[in-house]
């Protein structure tokens, strides 16, 4: 599944080509996605797009009326071409512009969003999100505070999007690892100090992947159709049976919220 680095690298990828855009034509060519496609969507047309905003890994395309909201899913990508190119099995959404290119969603399993959030409102996926992992409202502080008396396992508290969103499993493996704290510890127990230190490394570890591309994916590839290069840096996702890179000892792998949870027993204490 796409993480936030992705998606982000996503909206870096689309925000030149449509940017300030006046679209032409709303294409739905198949309305059951996740949830059904709903007609406000097409309300776009004949407008300009005034940003391309990204919140946890939702995609906002804003207009006067409103935004259009995009969601990868499990599988889905998008793709800035020519409006004449050819349509690919699985693209259900395009959005035609003025300077003759289209945005696509291409989504094989269908698990992906196109939604509609009007004008001064906000949608109810939003409700209950919790801060940007890349912004100054996710501290070290929030999170302890917020971690106070529970028991569910480290890895399970950071990847909870009331939390903090968009720290995915791979960037929770990474960091968790970084930090020096083992995946199953309860997060409860987790002290101000070690907080002070995992902070920032999340931070690090997400604005590293969005700086290199996103993460290479079985299913993601850039707008431009090239795949990212993080993966080549994982320290410990991916690599169960291993090396440690740092203590030479064999890499383990657990099960925590049914995913697989890669990690140093002998440095992840």
């Amino acid at each position: 599944m796409p993480e936030l680095p992705e998606v982000e690298v996503s909206r870096l990828g689309i925000h030149p080509h449509v940017q300030d855009q006046t679209v032409t034509q709303v294409l739905i060519h198949n309305p059951s996605l996740r949830w059904p496609i709903p007609d406000d969507v097409t309300t776009i047309v004949n407008l300009k797009i005034e940003n391309v905003r990204r919140r946890a890994k939702y995609l906002l395309l804003d207009t006067a009326v409103g935004s259009v909201i995009l969601h990868l899913g499990m599988s889905g990508h998008l793709r800035i071409v020519p409006i004449e190119e050819p349509l690919k099995k699985h693209d259900h959404v395009e959005i035609h512009f003025e300077n003759g290119k289209a945005l696509r969603l291409n989504d094989a399993r269908r698990f992906g969003a196109c939604l509609w959030q009007a004008l001064g409102t906000s949608h109810t996926l939003f409700a209950k999100l919790g801060p940007e992992p890349l912004t100054g409202a996710f501290t070290a502080l929030h999170l302890y505070e917020r971690s106070r008396g529970k028991k569910i396992p480290i890895k399970q508290f950071i990847m909870d999007n009331h939390v903090v969103v968009g720290v995915g499993n791979i960037y929770a493996n990474e960091s968790l690892f970084k930090a020096g704290i083992h995946p199953k510890k309860e997060a409860g127990k987790v002290s101000l100090k070690r907080f002070q230190a995992l902070t920032p490394i999340i931070k690090d570890t997400l604005s590293a992947a969005i700086e290199q591309g996103g993460t290479t994916l079985k299913d993601f590839s850039q707008t431009d159709g090239k795949p990212g290069y993080f993966a080549q840096q994982l320290l410990v996702y991916g690599r169960k049976g291993e090396a440690c890179f740092t203590c030479d000892t064999q890499l383990q792998e657990i099960r925590l919220g049914q995913r697989s949870t890669i990690f140093c027993h002998k440095c992840q204490k």
